[in-house]
């Protein structure tokens, strides 16, 4: 498998109940191909370097993804397709990625972020200094 990632521009103009099915979408073609999403970073609306389709800005979704080429294939032809879509860009990152060390590291992402959250929280059973 190869990691892939994918920039989509989304128009600023839907809401966010009209987004998140398209954003499910992407999800979906993802797990439908057998492939694995690593990350998914909304980035939120900012100002285009120039107008796409007469619009001056545009609401960014990174997709950090593991999966095969025809993966890249399907998600890029629906971009296509759906008028909901600006632009995109799709770039490989690594050519032959191991699917278990992934999971592996997501894992331990999400354990080490659960502990410094636990870290964080301040003690409540002390007694307040007077």
């Amino acid at each position: 498998m190869r990691r892939y990632e994918t920039i989509i521009i989304i128009d600023p103009d839907l809401s966010e109940e009209e987004r998140a099915p398209l954003i499910e979408r992407f999800e979906e073609l993802i797990t439908q191909h057998d492939g694995l999403l690593i990350q998914q970073d909304p980035w939120g609306t900012k100002k285009l370097a120039y107008e796409i389709k007469k619009k001056p800005r545009g609401y960014y979704l990174r997709l950090d993804y593991a999966g095969i080429g025809t993966l890249v294939d399907e998600m890029e032809r629906f971009c296509r397709i759906d008028d909901r879509v600006l632009k995109y860009m799709t770039i490989l990152l690594a050519e032959d990625v191991d699917i278990e060390q992934v999971r592996a590291e997501l894992a331990e992402a999400e354990a080490q972020k659960t502990r410094l959250a636990a870290e964080a929280e301040p003690e409540t059973d002390k007694a307040p200094a007077v």
